[in-house]
């Protein structure tokens, strides 16, 4: 046997990648500062997994935003409105935008929180391996560390089905149609890669669990054929994870000249069931993914080795792996501190896996595979009840809600936090430091929301949020109010780019204890006329954003927080707050990845979204949000929510969305954004007019709301200020001349 993991992350441990680029973006640091903070970094990834002693290494695991950016650069697959950029100029152009060049569009890493830069290709695209490759060069790196490694690739496959077709290539154009081009340039890599001494490479191919026709699995399996036959090329390790691959994909890559597959045990424990019926593998290896990729749970070390062992006798070979990349749990348990030990001994980051990995290694090796402990305590609980109450008509809401707020056409809001400014987290971190108190705290952020207040009056925005200055993040701070769920201090994973999150740990069952907004809420509706909205987390993104217990059905977790949901917008509603939003950007991110499983998710999780909010009057009005996803498959969900205004992101993609759920019959209302909160430029006023005018085409003007794509916590005032002046103008022009 030998152990690898499938990746590692890259942020640091005390997040330095993303200090180091925001300098880089501020001008604080130049190119060879980053450089310099980026090789270190990757030098003590590798030196720590070679002195824990992994069996193989992956290496270009390290990107400075997203690894499927990364190798858009890598194959010269840059969209020409980019082209007469440079270097990282031209990198974080495409990630993030500039003045006068918005950026690439931006979605979710299959139903996981990381998300990716997605590809912009048409048929008129050339791929061309460019010069200086990252993989060959921190394949160098790494070896002149003496560490031999292995280069992880995004595979040729998975890339074009994450790319979306161009705005001006012609209909029926599929990304997928450039796979021959594509493969010419992996072949040049691989090539390359064996020149300069690597014997392996990894290519993911995630796409595979998922649904693929036959003409998919035609191509796939025809790339790889010609992949394998390469004369000059490192052994190829093709990772499939997030699921089970289907007898057909697998039978396909099995008869190409590939020499290892991985197979994720722990999301599809299925895969040992359909690897034991393709004959083709035996004289492959497997790599079996039995240590937990995506969860936070110390692994059951017997049970582990029994996934492994269903695997022999299979394949010429199988090792040990982690399910999938470790990229999506945090770096290292050992600087909790302050976690309840009882918590804390349950859990494994992932400095933590790759020892257990180790260990599992050596257990098998003696025959003596030691149990640790159960993955997630925890006890039956009493609140589980399948309650999907229904509201009245739709029309009759409507008309209530229109008579009580007295609001305009295309009325203007954002979608709940404004800029978390330095002066803003120092308060709470002398809050939490017992540096000034209770009064002192509340006193700040206090002033900060009536600051708030005071600047959307300014800005003559229509509806009103108090802008979340006391919140460090929109699923930790309710974790920290919610019996049955922890917080960690340095438990950061990398979301999308420098967006770092600590998603706490829901460990036993969950209840509210007190109300948790309703003082900040009140207190800002106080300071106007104008209606504010009440902020809350739906229960699917309480779970998605958390690392979540093992050993209890999700629907019943997601039951239990929807209960506790419900309770606090009762008691909203009871202290007058007449507009209440529930975000559910996380929805389409939990779906599984074939489509019969699809249903069963979906009644679980629009349950447990009404029950938290069917129990308004017909006068409030329930609004939720959703964002940076792939909303076709989860359409008709989002009607089903039955939320009274769902906004939705939807500036990258030019309005896309908003016709989709036209089509699908939406007949709520809706909010589509109108800008982009994730590149740091100002959109103009004609910008925000167009993306209305394309929405008010499927949509009419009493149920089109006009805000933001997203929270503004990240943003800062100046730029949040003229962007948000420029939202109210085009509203009002469109208002004059529909």
């Amino acid at each position: 046997m030998t152990t690898t993991i499938l990746g590692y992350p890259r942020i640091g441990a005390r997040r330095e990648l993303k200090f180091a680029t925001e300098d880089y973006w501020a001008g604080r640091t130049d190119a060879a500062a980053l450089d310099e903070i980026a090789a270190r970094l990757r030098a003590e990834v590798w030196t720590g997994l070679r002195d824990a002693g992994l069996g193989t290494i992956p290496s270009n695991t390290f990107s400075l935003y997203d690894q499927v950016l990364d190798t858009t650069v890598l194959v010269d697959a840059v969209s020409d409105r980019y082209r007469h950029l440079e270097g990282l100029d031209r990198y974080f152009a495409m990630a993030r935008g500039v003045q006068d060049l918005p950026a690439l569009e931006m979605t979710k890493w299959f139903d996981t929180n990381y998300h990716y830069i997605v590809p912009e290709l048409g048929p008129d695209t050339r791929f061309g391996l460019v010069d200086g490759a990252k993989p060959i060069a921190e394949y160098l790196e790494a070896k002149g560390l003496g560490i031999e490694t292995r280069p992880v690739l995004v595979g040729p496959f998975t890339y074009l089905l994450l790319a979306k077709a161009a705005p001006d290539a012609p209909d029926g154009f599929r990304p997928l149609d450039l796979l021959d081009r594509l493969v010419d340039v992996y072949a040049e890599l691989l090539g390359r890669l064996a020149e300069a001494g690597t014997g392996w490479v990894q290519l993911d191919e995630p796409v595979v669990t998922g649904d693929l026709d036959d003409e998919e699995i035609g191509a796939l399996s025809a790339a790889y054929r010609r992949l394998g036959a390469l004369s000059r090329r490192p052994e190829i390790l093709l990772a499939t994870y997030f699921g089970t691959v289907s007898a057909e994909a697998l039978t396909g890559l099995a008869g190409t000249g590939i020499e290892a597959i991985s197979l994720d045990l722990v999301t599809g424990p299925g895969n040992a069931d359909v690897a034991a019926g393709v004959p083709e593998l035996a004289g492959k290896t497997l790599v079996a993914g039995v240590i937990d990729g995506r969860n936070v749970w110390k692994a059951d070390r017997a049970r582990a080795g029994q996934a492994y062992a269903t695997l022999l006798g299979t394949a010429a070979r199988v090792e040990l792996s982690t399910s999938c990349s470790l990229l999506h749990v945090p770096v290292d348990l050992d600087s909790e501190t302050s976690l309840d030990p009882r918590v804390r001994e349950r859990l494994a980051f992932a400095r933590q896996k790759v020892a257990e990995l180790v260990a599992l290694d050596a257990e098998l090796a003696a025959g003596t595979p030691e149990a640790a402990q159960s993955a997630a305590g925890g006890t039956e609980d009493a609140l589980w009840r399948g309650d999907d109450s229904r509201r009245t008509d739709r029309a009759v809401r409507f008309a209530a809600q229109r008579a009580k707020l007295g609001l305009p056409d295309l009325a203007t809001t954002t979608i709940g936090s404004f800029p978390q400014t330095a002066e803003i987290r120092k308060a709470r971190a002398d809050h939490k430091a017992g540096r000034i108190d209770d009064a002192g705290y509340a006193a700040a952020m206090r002033a900060e929301i009536a600051h708030v207040i005071r600047l959307q009056e300014e800005l003559a925005l229509d509806v009103l949020v108090h802008g979340e200055p006391e919140r460090n993040d929109m699923v930790q701070y309710f974790a920290e109010q919610l019996d049955g769920y922890a917080a960690t201090e340095h438990g950061w994973v990398q979301s999308y780019g420098t967006r770092c999150v600590r998603p706490p740990i829901l460990h036993g069952d969950v209840t509210r204890p007190a109300p948790m907004t309703v003082e900040w809420t009140t207190y800002a509706q106080s300071l106007t006329g104008k209606p504010v909205k009440g902020m809350l987390t739906g229960p699917v993104t309480m779970l998605a954003w958390s690392f979540v217990r093992d050993d209890q059905p999700l629907p019943r977790t997601a039951h239990q927080v929807a209960l506790a949901l419900r309770e606090e917008i009762a008691d909203l509603e009871a202290a007058g707050i007449g507009i209440i939003q529930v975000d559910e950007p996380a929805l389409r991110e939990l779906l599984p990845p074939r489509r019969a499983d699809h249903d069963a998710y979906l009644a679980w999780a629009v349950g447990a979204f009404r029950l938290a909010t069917s129990g308004v009057a017909d006068t409030t009005q329930i609004h939720t949000h959703m964002c940076y996803s792939e909303f076709g498959e989860i359409i008709g969900a989002i009607g089903a929510l039955d939320a009274d205004v769902t906004s939705v992101e939807a500036a990258r993609s030019h309005m896309e969305l908003v016709t989709d759920l036209h089509d699908a019959g939406y007949a709520n209302g809706i909010g589509p954004g109108v800008y982009d909160i994730h590149s740091p430029r100002v959109p103009t006023v004609e910008e925000m007019e167009a993306n209305l005018r394309r929405a008010l085409k499927v949509v009419p003007a009493d149920r089109l709301w006009v805000n933001p794509d997203c929270g503004l916590k990240t943003r800062g005032y100046p730029e949040t200020k003229a962007a948000l002046s420029n939202l109210v103008t085009a509203a009002q022009n469109v208002r004059a001349t529909p």
